[in-house]
């Protein structure tokens, strides 16, 4: 009996501390001058419901319930722990992207700074002030397009390479699991050389941990998913700089053949500060990773799906196979011819890339859409925009198309399911990982 009352007092205690808290937030916000919307759970916010959606394959219908409730243009939610207004549709597309340093700035919240180990210790300004200088001296003179075009023939090497090893052996594979180890395979190569498997091998385990916990709930205590991108992103952390630190080494002693066109030594260069450097790199490897190999992965698959659409990429790209001599790498004039394929590869935005106004039957895969002049500005923001332009679009387009032409001149390929479920967490994938059957060309 004295169990049974200490359990109700101690819920009774709960039950207070939890609506003082909810009374006390949703009393404080009241009081603010805010869009429409709701906060939430304290703490949880609607986090909840996000991932429920994103669970059941409609991430969109998070969002679109709450334009149809509040507003199309703007709402208020809570997310990873943090307040958030969101912006909807192509006017906010553009306030966004034409507002950069007056209404908009660089932001990360408190918590995944003790996850994403690449974000910098001091000041918003500092920051800014930094971002702005990568963005407009470093990353254009590495990822411009002259700069890029001597890594197309090592682009096309390392994709027949990884068909070779990791597709042609088997009749079944899984598309989204290898697409995922090409990627961060790719940019250990092109960012800062890193080519021996076994440390490649080493650093992969730590970093899928980190990056997979970036949109967790922040609740770090042992066994959940930030807890353990908490621990691999020290592990992570300690590689890099392990890796910055040796090719300082290197330069520093022989300067002449230590000196490598990727971007760790561009970075190195232009500081001293090897701290500094592995938080970037690290950065470029976390922004490349999922979006090139999910993007890979729902190309392949909509090509699998829509014959007319294969037949159509088959044709592109067997013509520019045919017009290279045996054992020639592809050069900048064969990515150039890829246009359709270019257009096979859609991704979306939830609240303009499937807003009928803009795109009719949005649900529909109709690549020819994006022919021509292509969509009205700020409706298509796969890249986003103005100073916040992704700075590596054309090395993705680059990695994409090269990877793809290799795919379709060796294989000819098709869903094991066909009606296979897509998953949202950070990004979209295949619920089963797109397993696909495999079929030599033997061309």
């Amino acid at each position: 009996m004295d169990r049974i009352f200490l359990d109700l007092a101690l819920l009774t205690i709960v039950t207070l501390v939890f609506f003082f808290f909810a009374f006390f937030f949703f009393s404080k916000t009241c009081k603010l001058n805010l869009p429409a919307g709701s906060a939430g759970w304290p703490i949880m916010g609607e986090m909840w419901e996000y991932l429920k959606a994103g669970r059941l394959g409609a991430p969109h219908s998070f969002f679109l319930e709450r334009m149809a409730s509040y507003s199309p243009a703007v709402f208020r939610t809570k997310l990873l722990g943090q307040d958030m207004a969101v912006f909807c549709g192509p006017a906010g597309n553009k306030f966004l992207f034409t507002n950069e340093h007056k209404y908009v700035g660089l932001w990360l919240p408190k918590h995944l700074q003790k996850v994403v180990i690449f974000a910098l210790d001091s000041s918003k300004e500092a920051v800014e002030k930094e971002t702005m200088e990568l963005r407009s001296n470093l990353l254009p003179e590495f990822l411009r397009p002259e700069a890029l075009k001597d890594y197309i023939p090592l682009m096309d090497a390392m994709a027949k390479d990884h068909l070779d090893q990791h597709w042609a052996p088997y009749n079944e594979v899984k598309v989204f699991l290898l697409s995922k180890t090409y990627s961060y395979t790719f940019g250990c190569n092109l960012l800062m050389s890193v080519r021996d498997p076994k440390h490649i091998a080493r650093m992969y385990g730590p970093f899928k941990d980190m990056v997979s916990g970036l949109s967790s709930l922040p609740i770090n205590i042992p066994g959940t998913p930030f807890n353990r991108a908490v621990n691999a992103g020290r592990i992570v952390s300690e590689e890099m700089m392990a890796v910055v630190k040796q090719r300082r080494r290197e330069i520093m002693e022989n300067p002449e053949t230590a000196i490598r066109t990727d971007i760790l030594g561009k970075l190195l260069e232009g500081s001293e500060d090897d701290g500094m450097v592995s938080k970037r790199i690290i950065g470029f490897l976390v922004g490349s990773y999922h979006t090139l190999s999910t993007a890979i992965t729902f190309t392949i698959s909509h090509i699998a799906q829509y014959p007319h659409v294969y037949e159509r990429v088959f044709q592109e790209q067997m013509e520019i196979a045919r017009s290279k001599a045996a054992g020639e790498a592809l050069n900048w004039q064969d990515i150039q011819k890829m246009k359709y394929s270019w257009c096979v590869t859609h991704w979306t935005v939830h609240t303009t890339h499937r807003n009928p106004k803009y795109f009719p039957e949005p649900e529909k895969f109709d690549p020819s859409r994006f022919e021509d002049k292509g969509p009205a500005p700020y409706t298509f923001v796969p890249f986003g925009g103005g100073p916040r332009m992704c700075p590596g679009r054309e090395y993705a387009r680059l990695e994409i198309l090269s990877f793809i032409h290799n795919v379709v001149t060796k294989f000819k390929f098709s869903k094991v399911d066909p009606n296979e479920k897509v998953i949202y967490r950070n990004s979209p994938f295949p619920a089963n990982g797109l397993l696909i059957r495999l079929e030599p060309l033997g061309n």
